[in-house]
């Protein structure tokens, strides 16, 4: 067999049946198959928004190029008796935990949080009424925070084709879009996830893998550079390899990692708001018309310099989505955005977040601890706003002239909003690199400073970086290895399963 590739622009509704007839007209070809390689949107000469697609034509008619299937990632079987313990279900641990399991070895997979199905019964009754849960909640649980999500798949890390590819091929294998193996901007959608990560874990269950739900690690035993069992509140846990995974919001694992000799710095993050418009507006703005048959909804990305020279960006755009209460734990008060695979909700939300590094604002060089602190303190001073879990927000305009809103429009958010000035939140480095940015974003997207900025975005990422090796090994230790969001070294769905990709492959290897 033969193939050719082609670049072939389509408009946004076209039909795999178009795209055949145009395969066999520019090719002159009868017989054939076809992989979709990459499909982006290209909405830059408006109204012209249409698919740009690069396709790999394959057949005996064909002359040139042999066909060979795309290499995959070699998983080694090296049957082992050791015995692997990972903390944390997210994308990282889950995805280093799977890959060891095929791979041979004895793995255990430690979950705080509760199954993805009582994890989601917990957030409806949160959002009814219902207690808090500390460890079910937008945060806690299986698969991590990105469960719950737009489950963008997006990565700027360079070198990881095969593992992404295995990654990606792993979610379509448990149900997510085949889309998403060549979308430029995958994703899965949040009520997608709530299938595909169950199903995940019942593969790896099937493997001969062990995970362990609503069970919290509160210590390490720890002999000379190695832990030799991990500590829960009803059971120590033998383990000749331990992969911590705890994601950028648990703070109480880092502290219990330091106290345990397990070394932090502190890095650059970022904090602000999220900020939500009508669906349509952006839609106007981004394509020129309210909706574009073939495309679920409009994005936008936004960067910014400001006076201050701190970074001002979206982040997690979430068309179609809501805001939700995303605390980590009792009395912090937080927000994030999801949306479903449709994308189909009539808001469309983002972060709008400055980028800045601690001892700057802090005004003295804090240690990592102080820095966790200094979070903490912020989250919990909105929750003290009102003792509950409404949060704070202001009119975008209003924010620019630097007054209170008279009123809150119409929004997504399930606890209620109430008008606030976050000039009286957030420090004043940050106030006005913010301000400096709203005024730029609405002037690239028309109608941008009639939208609603909502409580504190405070996780973009987290705020502190472990001192590990190139092989992802804690300083100082022989077999502890921490990876993923927490280990501060990756950001997103797909490079953090990724890193704990990297990681069991290079155990395996070793």
């Amino acid at each position: 067999m033969q193939y050719q590739d082609l670049e072939i622009k389509l408009p946004a509704s076209f039909s795999h049946n178009e795209l055949k007839r145009i395969i066999s007209k520019k090719l002159h070809v009868k017989h054939f198959t076809y992989e979709i390689l990459l499909q982006s949107l290209d909405a830059r000469r408006k109204p012209d928004v249409h698919w740009q697609l690069r396709i790999r034509v394959i057949s005996d008619e064909l002359k040139g190029n042999r066909y060979d299937a795309r290499p995959r990632l070699i998983i080694p079987y090296r049957r082992q008796q050791q015995h692997v313990v990972v903390t944390g279900s997210g994308p990282a641990g889950f995805f280093a935990g799977f890959v060891l399991q095929k791979a041979g070895y004895r793995v255990t997979i430690i979950e705080k949080g509760p199954m993805t199905n009582k994890r989601y019964e917990d957030i409806q009754h949160f959002e009814a009424g219902s207690a808090f849960k500390a460890n079910s909640n937008y945060c806690h649980g299986e698969g991590g925070a990105g469960t719950f999500s737009d489950g963008k798949l997006t990565s700027r890390t360079k070198g990881i084709a095969l593992e992404k590819q295995f990654v990606f091929e792993s979610y379509v294998n448990a149900g997510a879009p085949e889309e998403i193996l060549y979308l430029a901007k995958p994703h899965i959608g949040s009520d997608n996830l709530r299938v595909v990560i169950p199903t995940l874990r019942r593969q790896f269950e099937n493997l001969g893998g062990k995970i362990l739900f609503e069970t919290e690690v509160t210590s390490l035993r720890i002999r000379g550079k190695k832990c030799t069992a991990v500590i829960t509140a009803n059971s120590e846990i033998p383990c000749d390899l331990l992969i911590l995974a705890p994601g950028h919001s648990s703070y109480d694992t880092y502290r219990m990692m330091h106290d345990h000799g397990i070394l932090f710095r502190n890095k650059p993050f970022a904090i602000g708001v999220r900020v939500e418009h009508p669906q349509e507006l952006i839609n106007l703005s981004q394509w020129q018309t309210n909706q574009l048959p073939g495309v679920k909804a409009a994005e936008y990305k936004l960067t910014f310099t400001s006076s201050e020279k701190l970074p001002v960006y979206s982040f997690c755009m979430c068309p179609g989505g809501k805001v939700i209460p995303s605390a980590p734990d009792d009395y912090q008060n937080i927000v994030n955005g999801v949306s479903d695979y449709a994308r189909n909700s009539p808001f469309a939300n983002s972060a709008i977040v400055v980028g800045i590094d601690p001892g700057k604002i802090i005004k003295k060089e804090p240690d990592f601890l102080e820095t966790l602190n200094w979070l903490e303190l912020l989250e919990r001073k909105v929750f003290d706003l009102t003792g509950s879990y409404q949060i704070p927000g202001q009119r975008i305009s209003d924010y620019i002239q630097q007054k209170t809103s008279s009123s809150i429009p119409l929004n997504s958010f399930p606890f209620g909003v109430f008008s606030y000035n976050f000039e009286e939140l957030l420090p004043a480095e940050i106030t006005k690199s913010l301000r400096e940015g709203m005024i730029d974003f609405s002037e690239k997207i028309k109608g941008f400073e009639t939208g609603l900025m909502m409580g504190l975005e405070s996780k973009t990422s987290a705020p502190v970086q472990v001192l590990r090796d190139e092989h992802r090994r804690c300083e100082g230790f022989d077999n502890i290895f921490v990876i993923g969001e927490g280990s501060g070294y990756a950001g997103g769905i797909t490079s953090s399963a990724v890193d704990g990709v990297k990681l069991a492959i290079e155990l395996v290897n070793r």
